[in-house]
């Protein structure tokens, strides 16, 4: 089988490292097309030995870039096109549909109440996203929280499939000496607290939250936040606002693995944390706390399907937080007397291995191509 991946970017998110960790444990031969910003996790795609094409697509509203995308598609082809995230999934499921391509997979991995990839929902957005979805034949959603909301968009049922994300337990395993190592490349004390944050700056993630309770803490503590965005500028201004810049650490887009062995990557800095807190109020997932769980860390949160969709005694270590900076400062005071205990992964972690996830889309792929009509073939 070969297959086609279409992405909207391919910096450092979420979404984009998700894809380069399930290609490694795909049994699929498999390229990708990122419509615009071939960032980092481009280069490491590549690294991997992955075909990565960048179509050049200069805004939401350049319909050149589908007649480029048809050629690829024919030229390549594949038997089954893969979609991700809003952009991708409308241009790469209509141009599978030109170049012959019936055999079409979307994954949904942003999808809110109120927002998509945080976008405002506007009857506008969801007409275009139903439209385009019709023309798949199967859309995955990475929780049952998401296949829920697509369902209440009008998605039939039968054409929705949970298929959670991965990730990698041995990776996020915790080694004392790499918090050593990755504490001391940042300035952080040994013997400070940290406290961690992981996901896009950008006001939906309510990182100016944990500013906020972080000034409310002993001085001892520190935050460590991990990811770029267009709202680093003013979460680094409300530091100073509250009097914590300096104890506050922007490590910025850190990749899932990285090239460099001087540079941390996303594992290292979860085991240079002590608590990870995610005050986002709408989350589709939640990867960031199934990896910190992975990495044995405790973990405060305002949403998380990933964890909410399972019992409660698979993630013991996770608790939900409901209000604003008094409410976290309160419970990572709490998690601070508490101290660390064993940092060892919990069944939640174990069951979002990425090998099963990767096995329950090749269950998805096989059931997309067993229902490509007879007589229909790709070019």
């Amino acid at each position: 089988m070969r297959a086609l991946h279409v992405i909207t970017g391919l910096g450092v998110g979420g979404a984009e490292q998700q894809l380069r960790l399930l290609l490694r444990h795909l049994p699929v031969s498999c390229d990708v097309v990122t419509l615009t910003n071939p960032g980092p996790v481009a280069r490491a795609l590549a690294a991997d030995g992955v075909r990565v094409i960048d179509l050049g697509m200069a805004g939401n509203r350049d319909l050149a870039a589908l007649p480029r995308l048809v050629r690829v598609i024919r030229r390549g082809r594949y038997d089954l096109v893969h979609t991700h995230l809003y952009r991708a999934c409308l241009y790469g499921r209509i141009a599978a549909r030109l170049a012959g391509v019936r055999a079409v997979v979307a994954t949904e991995h942003s999808l809110g109440d109120t927002q998509l990839e945080g976008r405002r929902l506007t009857a506008g957005v969801r007409a275009l996203y139903l439209a385009g979805e019709r023309l798949g034949r199967s859309t995955v959603a990475v929780s049952p929280t998401v296949a829920e909301r697509l369902r209440g968009w009008g998605v039939p049922g039968p054409r929705i499939e949970v298929v959670p994300n991965g990730i990698d337990l041995e990776r996020f395993r915790f080694d004392p000496e790499r918090r050593r190592r990755t504490r001391a490349r940042l300035g952080i004390p040994p013997d400070a607290f940290v406290v961690g944050g992981i996901g896009r700056l950008a006001p939906g993630k309510r990182f100016g939250v944990l500013i906020d309770a972080l000034a409310e803490l002993p001085r001892d503590c520190r935050l460590l936040l991990v990811g770029g965005g267009a709202e680093e500028e003013a979460l680094r201004r409300a530091a100073a606002r509250a009097g914590v810049a300096g104890r506050v650490v922007f490590a910025g887009e850190r990749p899932y693995v990285s090239d460099d062995p001087a540079e941390p990557d996303l594992p290292a800095l979860a085991s240079a944390m002590d608590v990870l807190a995610s005050p986002c109020t709408e989350e589709a997932f939640g990867l960031a706390v199934i990896e910190a769980l992975a990495a044995g860390l405790p973990v405060l949160y305002s949403s998380c399907p990933a964890v909410e969709d399972l019992p409660p005694a698979a993630a013991p270590a996770a608790r939900r937080i409901e209000g604003g900076a008094g409410a976290y400062a309160a419970a990572l005071a709490a998690a601070r007397a508490a101290g660390s205990g064993p940092r060892t992964a919990p069944e939640a972690a174990r069951h979002y291995c990425i090998t099963r996830s990767a096995a329950q889309l090749m269950d998805v792929y096989a059931a997309a191509l067993a229902t490509v009509p007879q007589g229909v073939s790709t070019p």
